[in-house]
């Protein structure tokens, strides 16, 4: 399987952006479930822009703010909002997160190929994965899976200083609940581990960025409720917010972005940066027309 955890576009580590002559290296730390957007919009911009190089590492959100508020990133990709811990902690160093929207997301849900269940409500969700939650048999939501022993549900997610693995919390489980955890739960590093645990195992159930979807494994769709429509996770729900794990991805900067920085910045955001959003499997901020 692919690793999407580092990408180094330069041989030479002593460039710094803020390098007056010579080669311009950007380093992009953070979020696991954008490591396929930031390092397709790096390796792009690279090959129209060979002077600028980038280093680009899927660490967590929660690592990315690190590196940004230490000042060993120019820019920290999360897949949710900088937290006031994280506020606090930035205003103490003297440094100003600049947040901006990239890309839309939906947090899709995934079960191995064979399961014959086609969607859960958040309800559903919530009993599945919080602590107490009383769903831990694929029979008590009317399924048999076959080659799962005993029907016993196996949980996969992410560890806590993914910002998946809290989008999930907030989103799912809401506030004051915690995960469930028992010897059936496994906690991920990311998200490519989580597709493969799900897509071996019979019994697992797993969560991840849309853009790691594979013809190996089933997404199942999701209602808000009982009764309501089940929907699926797609870019397109995912921009009207009619799947109701939709969520923003965001990139931070210290301060308005100046320079070369700020160049990509503005061309990520560009229609040629939020094609490229569409094309790994995301969903665009805005309408944009695309070439094949």
């Amino acid at each position: 399987m692919r690793s999407w955890g580092r990408m180094v576009l330069m041989v030479s580590m002593g460039a710094a952006v803020s390098a007056e002559a010579g080669p311009i290296l950007i380093k992009n730390r953070g979020s696991d479930t954008m490591s396929h957007l930031a390092q397709a919009w790096a390796a792009n911009y690279h090959q129209n822009q060979p002077e600028v190089s980038f280093d680009v590492r899927g660490c967590g959100s929660g690592s990315g703010f690190s590196a940004l508020l230490n000042g060993s990133a120019d820019l920290a990709n999360a897949s949710r909002p900088i937290q006031k811990k994280e506020l606090a902690e930035a205003a103490k160093n003297g440094v100003a997160p600049r947040e901006f929207v990239v890309a839309h997301d939906a947090l899709a849900i995934f079960v191995h190929k064979g399961n014959p269940l086609e969607w859960l409500s958040m309800n559903n969700l919530a009993d599945l994965f919080a602590d107490g939650g009383f769903i831990d048999d694929w029979t008590k939501l009317g399924v048999t899976v076959p080659g799962c022993a005993n029907n016993k549900i196996v949980l996969v997610g992410r560890k806590t200083d993914s910002g998946t693995h809290a989008f999930f919390q907030e989103a799912v489980l809401g506030s004051g609940r915690e995960f469930k955890h028992n010897e059936l739960s496994k906690d991920m590093n990311d998200s490519d581990e989580v597709m493969a645990m799900v897509e071996k195992e019979p019994c697992a159930i797993g969560y991840s960025g849309l853009a790691y979807e594979t013809t190996a494994v089933k997404k199942l769709r999701i209602a808000k409720e009982h009764g309501s429509q089940a929907m699926e996770a797609n870019g397109e729900n995912a921009v009207n917010r009619s799947y109701p794990l939709a969520r923003p991805l965001y990139m931070y900067a210290n301060g308005e972005p100046k320079g070369e920085v700020r160049a990509y910045m503005d061309w990520v955001l560009s229609d040629a940066g939020q094609c490229l959003v569409a094309k790994i499997g995301y969903a665009p901020i805005r309408a944009v027309k695309c070439t094949p």
